[in-house]
């Protein structure tokens, strides 16, 4: 094991659950000046006719938000790794309005990146009615996001992921955070054995964000990967089985131990955070510290009712500095978003 995996992750973003047991600072609550501008830049923006990916941050100024940005930014990169925004009155204005709103808002954090094989950068939480049996999702390039099933702890591919909560579920449906870097303090203490496969690294299988339908990771990347003075962490325990399996190489006893273990701590409750989201919310995420999951929900039968999530991918200014082959996540190069075919 290198001496710097040696050393246990300090700072806030290595927390667990007792430190929010009181503590609800991760809340924040846009100031009725905030909604304001938030309301007043939508409706200009909304009378040009473009819709969101037609426009940046210039078109969508909001000057009395550059110290709340600022400081957004500032938790996400060097705090906690994460951040839950309330007070967007979504009764106020129609699902064409609210993604313009959110657009507008997250453009103001960093670049948007592309989600999917047909390049749309704001995408839909909701369940589209796909099959999502446990051992088959991942082979059927099925991505859970379209589903009502339980997700498991993973990260997504890029530095911020954002959430907007247009309605929740009837039940279910709350959303779970962990630390990744507390998880990696408790590997490298209770089982520093795990250490070398976890930073040595895996093929993950892409689950049809490849240019191909079947395509996994072109290098091995590390579950935990320290660059620069930063430690980060990418982890989807079916993706790196699926990855493996397919390059050909396999698992070994103790690679499969190691992912079973960080699987394993990202499911207990000393790890967990849970929001429940409400409408309006907004969750944003440092995937390179934190690690999210779901579980299962109950939809409402009727169609205008039922559970809606808009989601975009953001790499952010000056983001936290990755090594080259944990950089390129997709095969699609640094900090590369999800390739669009042809």
């Amino acid at each position: 094991m290198s001496e710097i995996y040696q050393l246990p992750v300090t700072g806030p973003s290595a927390w667990k659950a007792r430190d929010f047991e009181t503590n609800q600072s991760w809340i924040r609550e846009f100031t009725a000046d905030e909604l304001d501008e938030l309301h007043t830049a939508t409706l200009t923006l909304k009378a040009t006719g473009k819709g969101p990916e037609e426009f940046g941050p210039d078109d969508f100024p909001l000057p009395a938000f550059s110290r709340t940005i600022a400081e957004i930014h500032n938790e996400l990169a060097e705090g906690r790794g994460f951040v839950l925004l309330r007070g967007i009155d979504v009764d106020r204005y129609d699902q064409e309005t609210l993604e313009l709103m959110f657009w507008g808002f997250q453009a103001h954090l960093g670049t948007i990146i592309s989600q999917n094989s047909q390049g749309d950068l704001l995408g839909y939480v909701t369940d589209r009615g796909e099959n999502y049996e446990l051992g088959s999702h991942y082979e059927n390039n099925i991505r859970g996001h379209r589903t009502r099933s339980e997700l498991n702890p993973h990260t997504d591919t890029c530095d911020v992921v954002g959430l907007l909560c247009v309605r929740p579920a009837k039940s279910g449906g709350t959303s779970s955070i962990c630390s990744s870097m507390a998880i990696y303090n408790e590997c490298q203490t209770q089982h520093p054995e795990f250490i070398d496969p976890l930073t040595n690294g895996f093929h993950f299988d892409l689950i049809g964000k490849g240019s191909k339908e079947i395509e996994y990771t072109e290098t091995r990347i590390p579950v935990f990967s320290f660059h620069q003075g930063y430690l980060s962490c990418r982890f989807n325990k079916r993706q790196i089985e699926l990855g493996m399996e397919r390059s050909g190489k396999g698992l070994t006893d103790l690679e499969q131990a190691a992912i079973d273990y960080v699987r394993e701590l990202s499911v207990r409750e000393d790890f967990l955070l849970h929001m429940d989201f409400r409408p309006g919310d907004i969750q944003l995420l440092n995937n390179h510290v934190a690690l999210h999951a779901r579980n299962e929900y109950e939809d409402w039968p009727e169609a205008e009712r039922k559970r809606l999530l808009l989601r975009v991918w953001i790499n952010v200014p000056n983001g936290r500095p990755l090594a080259p082959n944990f950089a390129n996540r997709l095969n699609s190069g640094d900090r590369g978003g999800v390739a669009k075919r042809a």
